[in-house]
């Protein structure tokens, strides 16, 4: 597998969707880390590691991937259940704490 077609998750610190409507391929590193005997620092030779493609569909980021030669893993997102909230709930008399 050399990529990884996935849509982000929306992060801990954002209460909304922002910035998860978009497809995002990634590249699986092609030589594994090691550390720098000087400094201690993490480091590789791999420069597709660095790199991260965003596109606006699905199908153009398989299709991005199938035009360049890439074999990839595609992974759909979770589908969200929200539950609806009604704010007077907080004071209702039958409310179980």
């Amino acid at each position: 597998m050399d990529a990884r077609i996935y849509q982000p998750a929306k992060t801990a610190m954002q209460s909304g969707r922002g910035n998860t409507h978009q497809w995002i391929i990634e590249f699986e590193p092609a030589e594994a880390k090691r550390s720098d005997a000087l400094m201690g620092w993490t480091g590789s030779g791999d420069m597709r590691g660095q790199l991260r493609l965003k596109f606006a569909t699905k199908e153009q980021a398989i299709e991005y991937a199938a035009r360049n030669g890439l074999s990839y893993q595609l992974h759909e997102p979770k589908p969200r259940h929200p539950r609806p909230k009604n704010y007077a709930d907080n004071f209702r008399f039958e409310r179980v704490e």
